[in-house]
Parts: structure tokens; C-alpha cells; sequence
């Protein structure tokens, strides 16, 4: 008995010092998040995102990014690394192109290119005749780790996060799991690139966004709109910043929606004037009651069906560019994963999704 109670307490030990003193990848910032409203107010709880109409994608799976070309079909990407295309109704599906990387967000150019974020090999341009080209995957000789979204202004300039310095999903297990750590990390690493094709230059327009995601123009393409996924908030930000620290914006940059219901992940620009925005997930008060150096590195160490993943819930809004909230689509059974945004043509909305293995839609 005495042998067999020494060896539990011997387990035990190497138990609590393994939770204790094993190496993870992050180092956690400390940071209080403000205290969540919760779903009140214009993102009061309703059910006007459930039921959706599905397109199957047969083996692929997460439309992250959805939008309509220059020939009239609509491209979609997924994780394969495939973009396919196929007619607005979800027929005669083909594989347009795949990059070898992962493509996230993506836009057209004037001249019909697919201007792709990639988020394994940076900003590429596919032309119609599927010839695909590297733009740019550095800055000042910095590699651009987590390329995102991507927006392409009238004067043909291309605007794109870089979601985390920290952690490049071609180093650390895809997309999804270098976002995660970079949100627990907190250390605010992300920022948003301007890349000039006349003379083959980028630079920085901003940085010090915890986790850079979705961005859109302005009407008058004097700003930019930029989500800021790890502190559940989203910056109109001057398109003329340089190299803009976050931290101390001045009056280059404000707050247009901030304290969130969930983590805001793309951003498109829809019809009338308004923005549409996808939440990956819901908030966690569990997360954020634990978000301590100590802590959060003690729960990398658990098995990973032991991390406080936050519940599926469908969600997606619409907001004016001064922010008022003018549309909230909810589905609180999530039966949809991760609706990112949504893609308004004059008859339909899509939903993109992180996960899913079919295109989501609905009657405009």
C-alpha cells in the first residue's frame, strides 16, 4: 500500500510540474477586457440568421471569403487551398486555382485579377488566365507572417492586414490554431499594409492591433475600417497613417465599434452604404475570467478538448461608417459554424464561415 500510495503522490508531482513549468509558444501580455454588455441592445438575441439555404461544396470546407467577379461567378476560398467558382446559385462548381498556401480574403483589381491574401505565402494577383503572382511577403524586410484580408482602393493601391508578427500559421498548425495563440498571447503584433503596384512598394499604415482581421474601405477611400479580433473592436483608421502605433493614435485613428458581443472576424462592404461583419465566436467569461499570464499558459498545457473554446453562435451585423448598428442576424444554435461576414449581392446574402462545408445564404 505504502509503495503504491508513493507512486500516485510521485505521479502527482510530475503531473503538477508539467502543468506548472512545461514550454508553450506564448507570453502572455496582461490585459483586462472591458466588462461584456452581452447580447443587449442592437444585438439583442433573435433568430434572423437560422434556417439558412445551403450550396454543398462536397469535400471542401471553409468559405472564409466570399465575393462575385468581374465575369459575373462567384468565387469562394477554402481550406483546401483551393479558390473555386462557380454560378451565384451554386452550380457548375470548379476549382478556379489553388495557391499551395491558404487563401483568406481576396478582392478584384480593374483589370479582373484576384487579389489574394494568402496567409502561408502573402499577397498574391491571379490573373484570369489563372497565372498566379507574388505581389509581396515582405515589408522592410520583415516577413509578412499571417496575410488576412485584403481590400483594392480605385487608384489601384491594395490594403491588407497582417494579422500577427508572432504567429505564422505555416509554422504553427494553420490559420485557426495561430489565431488562438496569438489572442491569448495579446501582445498586439498585428498590422495593416499598403502595398502600390506602380512602384512595387509596401509599407506600414498601422500596427499594435491585437490580432488585424477584416478591413474595408471607406466611401471616399480616405479611410480604412479595420477589425481588431483580439480586444473585440473595430478602427476607422486614415488611409495616409504611416506606421501609425495603435497604442497612441492621436486623432489619425478612432474607435467606431467597440466592446463587442463576440470576436469580430471579416468585414465587406455591402449595398446602401453599410458594412457587414461576421463574429468567429461568441465571447467567453470563462476565458476572460482566466486571461492570467499563469493561467493562460497552464491551459495550453491541458489536451486541447480541455481549452475554454467559446460555444457556436451564429452571428453577423451591419453598421454605417459612423457606426450605428443598423441590421443583427442571430442564430444562437450556431448550426452554421463560425459565420465570419457576409457577402450582400441584390438578391442574396452569403454567409462566409471558418468551418462550415457548404455556402450559406438567405433571400436579401
Amino acid at each position: 500500500m505504502k509503495k503504491i500510495l508513493l507512486t500516485i503522490v510521485f505521479i502527482l508531482l510530475l503531473l503538477a510540474a508539467y502543468l506548472i513549468f512545461w514550454p508553450v509558444p506564448i507570453e502572455p501580455v496582461v490585459w483586462k477586457a472591458p466588462m461584456a454588455a452581452g447580447y443587449t441592445g442592437p444585438h439583442a438575441v433573435n433568430t434572423k440568421l437560422a434556417g439558412l439555404k445551403t450550396i454543398p461544396l462536397g469535400t471542401e470546407e471553409g468559405p472564409e471569403h466570399i465575393a462575385i467577379g468581374k465575369d459575373g461567378k462567384l468565387y469562394t476560398t477554402v481550406t483546401s487551398g483551393n479558390i473555386l467558382r462557380m454560378n451565384p446559385d451554386g452550380s457548375a462548381q470548379e476549382i478556379f486555382v489553388n495557391t499551395g498556401g491558404r487563401v483568406l480574403g481576396f478582392d478584384f483589381d480593374k483589370s479582373g485579377n484576384l487579389i489574394a491574401a494568402d496567409a502561408f505565402k502573402g499577397l498574391l494577383s491571379i490573373s484570369p488566365d489563372k497565372k498566379i503572382t507574388l505581389l509581396t511577403d515582405q515589408v522592410n524586410g520583415d516577413p509578412i507572417r499571417y496575410a488576412d484580408a485584403v481590400v483594392v482602393a480605385g487608384s489601384g493601391k491594395i490594403y491588407l492586414s497582417d494579422a500577427s508578427m508572432r504567429f505564422a500559421p505555416r509554422d504553427w498548425g494553420g490559420t485557426f490554431e495561430a489565431s488562438i495563440l496569438d489572442i491569448m498571447e495579446q501582445s498586439s503584433t498585428g498590422r495593416v499594409l499598403e502595398y502600390d503596384p506602380a512602384n512595387k512598394t509596401t509599407r506600414v499604415v498601422a500596427k499594435g492591433f491585437s490580432f488585424a482581421n477584416g478591413v474595408a474601405l471607406s466611401q471616399d477611400e480616405k479611410y480604412l475600417f479595420v477589425n481588431e479580433t483580439g480586444k473585440y473592436r473595430v478602427w476607422k483608421v486614415l488611409v495616409s497613417a504611416n506606421d501609425l502605433d495603435m497604442s497612441n493614435p492621436g486623432g489619425q485613428a478612432k474607435l467606431v465599434l467597440n466592446n463587442l458581443p463576440g470576436y469580430p472576424d471579416n468585414l465587406m462592404r455591402g449595398l446602401d452604404g453599410k458594412i457587414w461583419l461576421g463574429f468567429a465566436k461568441p465571447r467567453s467569461a470563462l476565458l476572460e475570467k482566466i486571461s492570467t499570464p499563469f493561467l493562460l499558459k497552464l491551459t495550453l498545457r491541458l489536451p486541447r478538448a480541455m481549452w475554454p473554446v467559446p460555444k457556436a453562435y451564429g452571428h453577423v451585423i451591419a453598421f454605417t461608417e459612423d457606426g450605428k448598428v443598423v441590421a443583427d442576424l442571430q442564430d444562437p444554435s450556431g448550426a452554421y459554424p463560425e459565420a465570419t461576414a457576409v457577402t450582400e449581392t441584390t438578391d442574396r446574402l452569403y454567409i462566409q464561415s471558418l468551418h462550415a462545408r457548404e455556402l450559406g445564404w438567405m433571400p436579401r
